[in-house]
């Protein structure tokens, strides 16, 4: 089975407007028998975005519409492809019963989901640590420095996979070092080997699956999988479920960086 579980759409307010349909005949071109669509959810209607563009996740009044159009290609391409109708939930500090209730709605209707850490709270502020160098740099002096910046990242993703979400909490971390991101522009040689491999084992100990994440090798700042192959490796030594996911946010970037890490799927 080839799978890529980590796909967005045109649903997604920072991504192409590739449509939908041409991300499943690349798939089925490429060989790809199962897929998720897996689009940022709207984020909790009294969380502000702190990115500059404000472009997080989709807007709630798209959701049904999302929804309904990955239901009906499901069942269009059936006979050629898995479809599976899923979400990318954001873990957000102090924000658990407004996402627990979203996923008590939404999640009967779903196939798969992904939980990622990109916001962090720092004195009741919040930074997204993905969205820019120059971003990431003012979380950095927020937090005192950089190895901290790290820290605080890993402790809230500790809590993400501890977090009581409710029954339709999604079962799969998503790029679990996604700090990394801007790992070239800050220049600093941060050791996170402990943390990555405590991240790794609080998901084995807790029954979650891994995000094998191949869209960093193509950010310039990082050029690495999130997570590392050495730790795609020490998670499949666990015994932990790893899903690729190219994290596509164009039709060119579908399934992009499968063939670096495949062997490791296995």
């Amino acid at each position: 089975m080839k799978r890529d579980g980590h796909i967005h759409t045109p649903y997604c307010p920072h991504g192409t407007k590739d449509s939908t349909e041409l991300y499943i005949k690349k798939a089925i071109k490429s060989g790809f028998t199962d897929i998720s669509f897996t689009e940022h959810a709207p984020l909790p209607a009294n969380f502000t975005d702190p990115t500059p563009d404000q472009d997080s996740g989709m807007s709630a009044t798209q959701l049904t519409a999302y929804i309904d159009e990955i239901t009906y290609l499901k069942h269009v391409y059936k006979k050629d492809i898995r479809i599976r109708l899923g979400l990318e939930v954001d873990y957000i500090e102090g924000y658990e019963k407004e996402t627990a209730l979203f996923l008590d709605e939404i999640g009967p209707l779903l196939d798969d989901a992904i939980l990622s850490v990109h916001f962090l709270k720092i004195n009741n502020q919040y930074f997204c640590a993905d969205f820019s160098k120059e971003v990431f740099a003012e979380l950095a002096a927020a937090c005192g420095s950089v190895e901290r910046a790290y820290q605080l990242y890993y402790d809230t993703l500790e809590k993400s996979i501890y977090a009581d979400l409710g029954k339709f909490k999604p079962t799969r971390i998503g790029h679990p070092t996604l700090i990394h991101k801007f790992q070239k522009a800050h220049g600093e040689k941060i050791d996170d080997d402990n943390q990555i491999r405590h991240i790794l084992q609080l998901m084995k100990k807790t029954g979650m699956e891994l995000d094998v994440n191949g869209a960093g090798y193509s950010k310039p700042e990082c050029l690495e999988a999130y997570p590392p192959l050495a730790y795609i490796e020490f998670a499949k030594s666990l015994g932990i479920p790893l899903v690729f996911g190219s994290d596509a946010h164009s039709v060119n970037g579908l399934h992009k960086h499968y063939d670096k890490i495949y062997t490791y799927l296995s």
